[in-house]
């Protein structure tokens, strides 16, 4: 499995409530169920008009096969190569 960050525009995404946030997240699920085990979402960031999703996949396929049976754009689709954080700068 890969990880990707996908960038999704969803205008307006920013100002929904708990309870259409929740309906987003079911419909994401109902996509995934369906691709499961080759497409996993581990969480989103959303802004204003914009989610950025970070997801492990078989491929970037897939990504674009869950995009397509949930309804939500997957704009752009990046692959991860590879994570560092502070503690990184410190593994001499």
């Amino acid at each position: 499995m890969h990880k990707y960050i996908i960038e999704r525009g969803v205008p307006g995404i920013g100002n929904m409530n708990g309870e259409q946030l929740c309906g987003a997240a079911a419909t994401s699920n109902g996509a995934l169920a369906k691709l499961s085990p080759r497409v996993q979402w581990q969480h989103s960031y959303v802004t204003g008009d914009k989610t950025f999703c970070v997801y492990l996949a078989e491929d970037e396929a897939a990504v674009l096969e869950h995009a397509e049976l949930s309804g939500f754009p997957a704009d752009t689709i990046t692959k991860v190569v590879t994570v560092i954080d502070p503690t990184t700068g410190y593994a001499r």
